[in-house]
């Protein structure tokens, strides 16, 4: 099994890639590959809302000149995501967030790409914002109809220079727990395949309050 994690952080090595590499160490420990995307260093437009990923459905973004159609493919292979990032003003990394509302669009058009594999979000931070910051990654899984592995707290660590986050000792916990609970619910899912069902996947209702 594999866990592709997406870098949200400009710092190729800072905090943010602290918090994923804890909880990839306890991935790794239970035979799971880990890969991490360095996403936010990256110019990465956002979402034009041209819906040509829904028209087309060839599970590609009809916007080019980054590498985002390359890591929905990997995406589409992994059995587990993480997402990390850091905290912009109480919310996720600009480069970040133009690449989820993309990547995350074109799964779910493509008959729901990323349904039932296992996903989890991990926040860095100095002082504040961190929780606003870890909702709005769990709405991407959520929305995918993501299988979400919890800790013993929010996934949230602190530090402010690059490597800080390591003398957290209660973030440090909560991503070593976040690991282990990632890796044995990821085992369930691949121990059931082929003995639990699982539900029908249901086309979605769109309407709004107009009509």
């Amino acid at each position: 099994m594999k866990v592709l994690a997406f870098n949200g952080s400009p710092h190729k090595e800072g905090n943010t890639w602290h918090a994923i590499k804890m909880v990839a160490a306890e991935l790794e420990n239970e035979g799971i590959e880990t890969e991490i995307v360095h996403v936010g260093n990256k110019a990465i437009r956002g979402c034009i809302a041209c819906g040509q990923c829904v028209k087309n459905k060839n599970e590609r973004c009809a916007l080019a000149g980054d590498d985002l159609n390359d890591w929905v493919q990997k995406m589409k292979e992994a059995d587990g995501l993480i997402l990390g990032s850091p905290v912009h003003y109480a919310a996720i990394g600009g480069a970040m967030k133009s690449f989820l509302d993309r990547a995350f669009f074109v799964t779910s058009v493509n008959d729901g790409m990323l349904r039932h594999k296992v996903g989890a979000s991990v926040v860095a931070v100095r002082r504040s914002g961190g929780l606003p910051t870890f909702d709005q990654l769990n709405n991407y899984l959520g929305y995918a109809e993501m299988l979400i592995p919890t800790s013993n707290y929010w996934n949230v660590i602190h530090g402010g220079q690059p490597g800080e986050a390591t003398q957290d000792a209660e973030g440090v916990q909560i991503m070593r727990v976040l690991g282990k609970n990632m890796a044995w619910l990821m085992k369930l899912v691949q121990n059931g395949k082929g003995t639990v069902v699982p539900p029908e996947r249901e086309a979605k209702i769109f309407m709004n309050f107009i009509h």
